[in-house]
């Protein structure tokens, strides 16, 4: 029974751990980026703009606020052909305008409709590999929560981003588990073990005091 255990263990270690590995580098990767200055940041300075006529716009616009808004307004981006994750909603009553920024990782896109004639200005740019992972990276947070997680593909992120962290929980205690049951490898792993305690927690003790 130790021994079934034992294997089922060390093979979802593995199994598990290789499955989650390429979002681990993503989350490892974009770290460089996010406190990295230096790092080259590629991305284009070019903008591209067009114009769309015709833009569908809810009857209650005025009336609508935060989640509902975001929904309503799902059939004007499909007809300017505009996809991605919308951050936020401006509405200008006085310039009759609406303003859509849209997100996907690696490129931005501002929607501006115009409120009286259903015009749509779209200007999207590129915005690099770079810019992408850092976004993969910060956008699961809980910021703006009410309005976020608006495109299929950012909330199947996000279900993927929980995943790794609790898969990244069991393969941690998987290991710990699997090193204990290793006697060989028990007097090195103490020795890690306890210097990765003392830099932790000398860590802790330097932000804290």
């Amino acid at each position: 029974m130790k021994a079934r255990f034992y294997n089922t263990v060390r093979d979802l270690h593995l199994y598990l751990g290789l499955f989650i590995s390429p979002f681990v580098l993503v989350f490892s990767i974009s770290v460089f980026f996010l406190v990295h200055a230096w790092l080259p940041k590629i991305s284009s300075t070019n903008a591209v703009t067009r114009v769309d006529l015709d833009i569908p716009l809810p009857g209650d616009l005025q009336n609508l606020s935060g989640r509902r808004l975001i929904d309503a307004l799902k059939p004007s981006l499909e007809k300017a052909n505009v996809r991605g994750e919308m951050t936020f909603v401006r509405n200008q009553v006085k310039e009759n305008k609406l303003i859509i920024p849209v997100m996907i990782p690696g490129r931005e896109t501002t929607v501006t409709i115009n409120t009286t004639n259903h015009e749509a200005t779209v200007v999207s740019r590129e915005t690099g590999l770079a810019d992408a992972l850092v976004t993969l990276h910060k956008f699961p947070g809980q910021h703006l929560s009410d309005l976020r997680m608006n495109w299929f593909w950012m909330k199947l992120w996000l279900w993927m981003a929980d995943a790794t962290v609790y898969l990244v929980l069991f393969i941690s205690v998987s290991g710990l588990y699997l090193w204990c049951v290793l006697r060989a490898e028990r007097t090195i792993g103490y020795v890690l073990l306890a210097a990765g305690s003392v830099a932790f927690f000398g860590m802790i003790y330097g932000l804290c005091r």
